[in-house]
């Protein structure tokens, strides 16, 4: 028994996914200090004011980290 292979060199391109059913942008913000998380959201604002929330509740939490999810799509020449 033989094994063939058919390989194809092809160049491939990468950005951020703008179609118009591509999913959304959200933003997530994460307490460096206890690991809480917001919800994600679209809206940056959302979570803002969840960073504020927790931050008035534990009053030494002062460090947190944003993170953002992009849709990205990868293709070939």
């Amino acid at each position: 028994m033989s094994v063939r292979a058919v390989l194809r060199f092809a160049r491939w391109h990468l950005a951020p996914d703008r179609e118009p059913d591509a999913e959304p942008v959200t933003f997530a913000m994460e307490c460096a200090v206890c690991g809480a998380r917001s919800e994600a959201r679209v809206d940056f604002g959302d979570v803002q004011q969840w960073t504020f929330r927790h931050a008035g509740r534990n009053s030494s939490h002062h460090t947190y980290r944003e993170v953002i999810t992009r849709p990205w799509r990868a293709w070939t020449v």
